[in-house]
């Protein structure tokens, strides 16, 4: 019987796990798995750099292009689901390939989630912004609409705890004043981390060219598109870096310059915030990259390293 090990792909955006994740799926004769909070929406292809078509049919691909912008879609839900298909995946005698830069993802669908998940870095940044736009009593009427426990029993002059509520709700679909603590979900898998490790300059570099390159490659028009199709700005799946600031630009709250300065800023900040989030995880065997690498060599060391994991017995598994 064909062992139930899992790799797992981490990094900030813009580390290049696509690029190494399709030879890595490959090698490994694998379907990818994408813990991507955005990518999993339909009509959101530039601002989340998604797998071009040609990539996805070179390799299989889930959890891409599947429910529109204003469908409800969590950590909690991406979990189940995407436990179901790591099952699916090896029924066929294949091997699921997790990739994706939404920690919170991964850590739902490897580990469960329990009460006080941990912040989702780009939902963090959403509210943080509404926070900074003096948007606070919107907040606590959305949260009394989603939790109206919860609502009663926080003190509203304390942002940060409406925050956590909503982050909590984000995260799993459930209010947290019914979260119970202490149950466990069954992982019927073992899951092995790695992680593409760039020096700071180098990524922020790659950063600053890719997020010049969504926006020649139609940010704006994409933007405008979303906004045509009748999905609203104020959107969850819409709220994050990129389409933010290109609405703003398409509504005249900034120039097309200043879109661009701020794009890159933000895309920046929710990198390092997703580094912070990944060094907290110890399972995570670092792999240093950079530009002179080709993904193809990145991912045959992964692969190695993978099996040789496996051969070991070492990595997470909850009942090991």
């Amino acid at each position: 019987m064909k062992s139930r090990a899992v790799p797992v792909l981490v990094g900030p955006t813009a580390s290049g796990k696509t690029a190494v994740s399709l030879p890595l799926a490959r090698i490994l004769g694998g379907e990818i798995v994408s813990a991507d909070s955005r990518q999993v929406f339909r009509f959101l292809d530039v601002g989340t750099a998604k797998p071009s078509p040609h990539e996805r049919a070179s390799v299989r691909h889930h959890f891409i292009d599947e429910i529109d912008p204003d469908a409800d879609f969590n950590a909690g839900r991406f979990g189940e689901q995407g436990r179901a298909v790591v099952d699916e995946i090896f029924s066929r005698g294949a091997t699921p390939v997790v990739v994706g830069g939404s920690g919170l993802y991964v850590r739902s669908l490897v580990d469960g989630l329990f009460e006080g998940p941990g912040a989702d870095p780009e939902f963090r940044d959403a509210l943080e912004e509404r926070l900074r736009r003096g948007e606070l009593a919107s907040l606590i009427e959305e949260l009394r609409l989603l939790d109206p426990v919860s609502a009663s029993r926080i003190d509203p002059t304390k942002p940060r705890r409406i925050v956590r509520a909503l982050e909590v709700y984000h995260a799993t679909g459930r209010p947290l004043s019914s979260l119970q603590s202490g149950r466990r979900i069954e992982i019927n898998f073992r899951a092995f981390f790695f992680g593409l490790l760039w020096e700071r300059k180098e990524l922020y570099d790659r950063i600053n060219r890719r997020c010049e390159r969504m926006v020649s490659d139609g940010l704006l028009k994409e933007a405008a598109e979303l906004e045509r199709r009748g999905f609203s700005r104020s959107l969850n799946a819409l709220n994050t870096v990129g389409y933010r600031e290109a609405f703003s630009c398409l509504h005249g709250e900034i120039s097309e310059a200043e879109m661009i300065t701020q794009f890159k800023q933000n895309t920046r900040r929710y990198a390092k915030r997703q580094m912070t989030w990944f060094r907290r995880e110890g399972r995570i065997r670092w792999i240093p990259v950079h530009g002179g690498v080709p993904p193809e060599e990145t991912a045959a060391r992964i692969a190695r390293d993978f099996r040789a994991a496996c051969a070991a017995g070492s990595g997470s598994l909850q009942d090991s």
